[in-house]
């Protein structure tokens, strides 16, 4: 990574890029929602793209000197489209929440009812969380999982939304370890005549390449987030039938943002190219199989995972058992050289400033190459740190073995 102007012109942001690659390269980072993009991905989001503005859509742009950023957001279109086989998609959204805000603007009034999952059982803010835009304009009903199994209780997704009769219904998640059965969301939605949005944030590098089943046939709405398992630029993406192309298109641009940021479009075309390798689907699988793997490490060692386990890129681990809340873990987690957070848990009794639970995800691990091998590695780890919350000595012996791990993966090769 070239700094040296960055280093000349600001020292004190470079010190602090500097050390953020340091900690991204020595600690072993198991956020669900984070993930190392490409060099190709940082080179096109740091770009001169940084410099235009395009307010339009390509061809229809409200600024002169459009046309290198025509190709560029035309060809991110493209490749999202080949990606998820969607009628049509817009690819301006700052972010994943943004992205839903121009969905609920577009065919929602003030006071309308949604019906989302809720918040402390995987859910998402944006989905009716009341600290959220959307609890505070619409009129917000929650579904949850099962006590006992964990999965998304369809019994009562169902009777809510014959109850409440929502105008929209939400499926996505942002803490759910296990499939989601889109098609019978669907026929939810029709039977109550709701419209359907599966926000796919966390799994949209898993529907792109096979691995989850696809929301594309019995949604009417889809959107997400470009990083996560995708790999690309923070930002955020919409799809939809072409019966609401206009009005998406229209309350992203001008509804509810101005100038889209080019250089990020630019990163998110990067992006959507290298998902459709071959190379990104072998990626993909082991994500999976590396979550799978460090899951039932833990449940070996006598941790409790939400459901059983897991079928996609992340897990939600119990704590209660070990009598460790999720801050504590969060924190000792953190001096061993471990990156992750803590979480609400189903029925959880716990504030959210504490939880009872641990979010653990493998995206960014397998960036770096590691494998089944290196998760029983890091299943030890979690196991010790959390053995010895406040044994500092026993913490900073665990960082240095992860730093050792570490560095037979290199990121950025500094």
């Amino acid at each position: 990574m070239n700094l040296e102007h960055l280093k000349q012109i600001d020292p004190e942001i470079y010190e602090a890029t500097y050390r953020e690659v340091k900690r991204e390269e020595d600690k072993i980072i198991l956020i669900a929602s984070e993930n190392y993009a490409s060099k190709a991905v940082l080179e096109a989001q740091g770009s001169v793209f940084t410099n235009k503005y395009a307010e339009g859509y390509p061809f229809r742009r409200y600024y002169g000197g459009c046309e290198f950023a025509d190709i560029v957001e035309s060809l991110a279109i493209e490749r999202a489209k080949k990606l998820f086989g969607a009628d049509h998609i817009n690819v301006q959204p700052h972010s994943g929440t943004q992205a839903n805000m121009a969905v609920f603007f577009s065919v929602l009034n003030y006071g309308d009812t949604i019906l989302g999952m809720s918040l402390n059982h995987g859910g998402h803010l944006s989905h009716g969380a009341p600290v959220n835009f959307t609890g505070m304009l619409y009129k917000t009903v929650f579904y949850g999982v099962d006590r006992d199994s964990g999965l998304i209780d369809m019994n009562e997704v169902r009777e809510l939304a014959n109850k409440h009769k929502p105008k929209i219904i939400i499926v996505g998640a942002s803490a759910y370890s296990r499939i989601i059965d889109f098609e019978a969301f669907g026929n939810i939605a029709k039977e109550t005549g709701a419209l359907l949005l599966a926000d796919i944030a966390h799994i949209a590098g898993l529907v792109a390449t096979g691995l989850h089943p696809s929301p594309v046939p019995y949604c009417d709405f889809i959107t997400s987030t470009t990083h996560k398992t995708l790999r690309g630029p923070r930002g955020g993406l919409i799809l939809c039938k072409e019966q609401y192309a206009k009005v998406i298109d229209k309350m992203v641009f001008p509804g509810i943002q101005g100038g889209p940021l080019m250089h990020v479009i630019a990163a998110k075309a990067v992006a959507f190219k290298e998902a459709l390798t071959e190379e990104f689907k072998e990626y993909q699988r082991q994500v999976i199989l590396n979550s799978k793997r460090l899951a039932e490490n833990l449940k070996n060692q006598g941790f409790d995972i939400i459901s059983g386990g897991t079928d996609n890129h992340l897990m939600l681990v119990d704590l209660r058992r070990k009598n460790v809340t999720g801050k504590d873990a969060e924190d000792a987690l953190d001096k061993a050289g471990i990156t992750a957070n803590k979480n609400a848990i189903p029925f959880d009794d716990k504030p959210a400033s504490i939880t009872s639970g641990l979010r653990l995800g493998t995206p960014s691990v397998t960036s770096r190459g590691m494998k089944e091998r290196e998760m029983d590695l890091i299943a030890e780890f979690i196991t010790d740190a959390i053995k010895n919350t406040n044994n500092l000595s026993k913490l900073k012996e665990i960082s240095e073995k992860v730093k050792k791990l570490g560095r037979k993966f290199p990121v950025y090769n500094i």
